[in-house]
């Protein structure tokens, strides 16, 4: 068999996607007979995303190779 006939294999990123539209689209049903697919409240959602959304930046400010002393910005000329 040639390598032109050959089909590659799925990626792992399109498989990861699929199974996260499935469970976007039961969530969503879900919603919309009146179920709640996620034990929490709306406060409790807000405050969850706040914490994550305050570790993320300050990880990638933290880990961003930021030149704050004047040795450091002289050795990145």
């Amino acid at each position: 068999m040639s390598e032109q006939n050959q089909i590659r294999p799925v990626s792992k990123g399109a498989w990861f996607r699929i199974v996260f539209l499935v469970f976007a689209l039961v969530n969503q049903l879900l919603v919309v007979y009146g179920k709640s697919p996620l034990p929490f409240s709306e406060e409790e959602l807000e405050q969850l995303f706040s914490i994550v959304w305050t570790s993320v930046a300050a990880l990638v400010a933290w880990w961003k190779d930021n030149d704050w002393t004047k040795k450091a910005r002289s050795r990145t000329k």
